[in-house]
């Protein structure tokens, strides 16, 4: 059932069947004239599309008169955004984000950098059909508009500006309202869980990235923040420090099992590294596996920004050592 947690802006939390994440976030923001505003969608499957329509429905929300502001571009976020839409209002997405969408080669190249590190050699296509975001992300056309930061909405009451959050992906965007201290955080901020700060790709730092981001945040005035999962907070400054420092520990724990145990690959220190799941490292589904690499490599490759750690290539696989 929608909750409206401030005036005109209504919650609805919808279920993600068989995810660790268990439900996604999405908003209705209820405009006058101007129409709409939704922030974030869910998944691209029945179960997410039947409580998104029965909750809009009960909300008495006409979607031909509804835009979407997509935080970024996972699927528990964007998935069902053509869908809802149908092409007639419009997609808001970071322009970095939106970039990725029509690339054809987007999931091999990830899964090519995912071996280079460790990750099993299968058949592609085999591992990428069990990733969600491939699964069960956006089909359809969609009017889409890149965004690249500072953009203004009116909705209603509300007078809302675009906050650039590179991180937990390169064009996560925040949605800010200043007067009243709104903050939509998407899965930049979250405050049960922790964002995944993950790497497939050569030539980034997202875990730099997202810590300046987090500095950025802890400037803006804020009196409630309604995140992409769990329970919406208060001043999120707190947690701000929690993140900051639980990632940078994240690193430290990256750095002392190269200390302690030599050049290896990113899967290998994923295997050591502390998860937050039942069994063993090698007991874990295969994504769950894919996750857990994304992250390694992103905190490796903060550690090699700082000149704690040097990567070489030999045969086609990066193997990382403390300096």
């Amino acid at each position: 059932m929608a909750v409206e947690v401030a005036p005109d802006i209504f919650r609805m939390e919808v279920p993600l069947p068989g995810n660790p994440l268990r439900s996604v976030n999405s908003y209705i923001i209820r405009g006058n004239d101007d129409g709409n505003m939704m922030v974030d969608t869910a998944m691209n499957r029945p179960e997410c599309r039947e409580v998104l329509e029965r909750e809009l429905s009960d909300l008495d929300v006409d979607m031909t008169r509804t835009d979407v502001f997509v935080t970024h571009m996972h699927a528990d976020h964007l998935g069902l955004a053509p869908y809802l839409t149908g092409g007639r209002g419009t997609v808001f997405l970071g322009k970095e984000d939106a970039a990725f969408i029509d690339e054809s080669d987007y999931w091999m190249r990830m899964y090519a950098y995912g071996v280079m590190n460790g990750f099993p050699r299968l058949d592609p296509m085999e591992a990428i059909r069990k990733h969600p975001g491939y699964r069960y992300g956006p089909l359809g056309e969609m009017n889409l508009r890149a965004l690249a930061g500072g953009e203004r909405f009116t909705v209603g009451r509300y007078e809302f500006r675009t906050v650039h959050t590179p991180g937990h992906t390169e064009g996560h965007m925040m949605l800010y309202e200043k007067e009243e201290g709104i903050l939509f955080s998407g899965d930049h901020i979250l405050f049960d869980i922790t964002p995944n700060i993950s790497l497939f790709e050569e030539n980034k730092d997202p875990l730099s990235e997202y810590i300046s981001s987090l500095k950025m945040t802890r400037e803006l005035r804020v009196e409630n923040t309604f995140p992409g999962h769990r329970t919406p907070m208060k001043d999120p400054g707190p947690r701000i420090e929690v993140l900051i420092s639980h990632h940078l520990q994240r690193a430290e724990e990256a750095f002392d099992i190269l200390r302690d145990s030599g050049p290896m690959t990113a899967m290998d220190v994923a295997s050591r590294m502390t998860w937050d799941m039942r069994g063993s490292f090698e007991e874990f589904p295969l994504m769950q596996k894919w996750f857990a690499l994304g992250e390694a490599i992103a905190h490796l490759r903060f550690l090699e920004t700082n000149n704690k750690v040097d990567v070489k290539e030999r045969g086609g696989i990066l193997r990382y050592s403390p300096i």
